[in-house]
């Protein structure tokens, strides 16, 4: 990304943010988090990753696409742009798999320390 659209995806992400928590009326969305906006040089797309308390889910997926049109039409009231880039939403699997790799780590060090205050035990 050039400077241009990186100040485009910082501006979009802060917008969507707002919008999503004050104007957003679906309750199917509940609780969705912008974890990151990428925006093409040309400014006509933006990928808009985000992320979920519960997971992933279909549903919601669904509604994101559905409010597109009226997400876009906000961020054209709020940004003073000559065309705001088409949204195109994806979920963040990022923050679940660093979740889980969190897990596989603190379990591995329990089963090495496990292990090592097996072998310190006196014999006897």
């Amino acid at each position: 990304m050039n400077n241009r659209s990186r100040r485009v995806a910082e501006q979009i992400h802060h917008e969507l943010t707002d919008i999503l928590r004050r104007e957003m009326k679906d309750p199917r969305i509940g609780h969705v988090t912008i974890s990151a906006v990428e925006v093409t040089s040309d400014l006509e797309h933006a990928k808009v990753w985000y992320t979920l308390f519960d997971g992933e889910s279909p549903e919601v997926a669904k509604a994101l696409g559905h409010a597109a049109g009226f997400l876009r039409s906000e961020l054209s009231q709020r940004m003073r742009l000559r065309s705001v880039p088409k949204l195109a939403f994806q979920y963040d699997k990022s923050i679940e798999r660093g979740a889980h790799l969190s897990q596989l780590i603190d379990q591995a060090v329990e089963a090495d320390k496990r292990f090592h205050d097996g072998d310190d035990a006196p014999q006897g």
